[in-house]
């Protein structure tokens, strides 16, 4: 087992605390947090260990960070200067400079960098992200607004997410960016849509709102004769294709195409097995320090991520 502290034990620090004490890769041995209060909290509900921070280094090979952004880079660079793997919560960094900064010092102590972009261990992505060649990409993350994020932009907050799995599925060069959106109760954009368009042809048209009466974390992907629509919330998805009708199924559910020709539609739901992303985020942090190879989100992709979202914003306050 490796030992491991998480650092912040807000909404998400509770959940990586909660999984981590039943975890049969990493030993917990604690964790850090400034809010005396939450401290109590969290040690009289899970009966863990607290430390100061800067005593924690000493006891451990890894740390999950689970702070506001504005304190990951100085908390990373504060473990990866001591030779400790690292695993933060979205986004990397505020910046891109901030960001490749904890690449390159990851990379001189050759250690394990992750972000913590869980809707990559969805059960809906990860059980369909094989079939998936999208020529058009439609996403949807809507939520209240929240008691918590609020320090960023819904950008970075919520589209992000979408961002990293856009960028995982299409792999080519960004042609072009156009985006706007509006500011209705936080300092910085509440509503968000962008456009981005590839240069194999492929469109992602993302919308992300923090201000919705009705949550939804869903995207659907068009490629050549079928769609796919997944629903993160469910972790479920289904595959909707087009075939030329055989006349067998007089149940069928058939159109004409524009040459009028007669299409069968088939919705295949696919089987999805119960997981838990952050566990799964886990598993993938543990693996990838025992074999010495990049996480499914290294710090790499999510610079990537955090790079676009940055241009995406930028747009939207020009």
């Amino acid at each position: 087992m490796l030992n491991i502290a998480v650092i912040g034990a807000g909404h998400l620090g509770e959940f990586h605390i909660k999984l981590l004490k039943s975890s049969k890769l990493f030993n917990l041995i604690g964790f850090f947090d400034p809010n005396k209060s939450r401290v109590k909290e969290i040690i009289d509900k899970y009966n863990i260990n607290f430390f100061e921070i800067n005593k924690i280094s000493s006891l451990v090979d890894a740390v999950i960070i689970s702070t506001p952004t504005s304190s990951h880079y100085e908390t990373a660079v504060k473990f990866l200067n001591n030779k400790k793997h690292v695993f933060i919560e979205k986004p990397i960094s505020s910046s891109i400079e901030q960001a490749n900064k904890l690449i390159e010092i990851k990379k001189s102590n050759k250690l394990i960098g992750q972000v913590g972009h869980v809707e990559r261990f969805n059960s809906a992505f990860l059980n369909i992200k094989n079939a998936l060649n999208p020529m058009f990409i439609e996403s949807h993350r809507l939520s209240s607004y929240p008691s918590r994020g609020t320090d960023v932009s819904v950008v970075l907050d919520l589209m992000i997410h979408d961002i990293d799995i856009v960028l995982s599925l299409v792999d080519s060069k960004i042609t072009n960016i156009s985006a706007n959106g509006t500011k209705i109760i936080s300092s910085s954009p509440d509503i968000a849509n962008a456009r981005i368009e590839f240069e194999n042809g492929c469109v992602a048209n993302l919308t992300s709102s923090r201000l919705s009466l009705k949550k939804m974390r869903k995207m659907r992907v068009f490629q050549t004769d079928s769609y796919i629509s997944l629903d993160f919330d469910s972790g479920s998805s289904e595959i909707i294709k087009i075939k030329n009708f055989d006349g067998k199924n007089k149940y069928a559910m058939t159109i004409h195409d524009s040459e009028g020709v007669e299409k069968e539609i088939q919705i295949e739901n696919v089987k999805n097995e119960k997981i838990n992303s952050i566990e799964e985020e886990h598993k993938n942090f543990y693996y990838s320090i025992i074999n010495k190879e990049d996480p499914i989100v290294s710090f790499e992709r999510g610079r990537n991520a955090l790079e676009l979202a940055i241009k995406i914003l930028k747009i939207i306050e020009n």
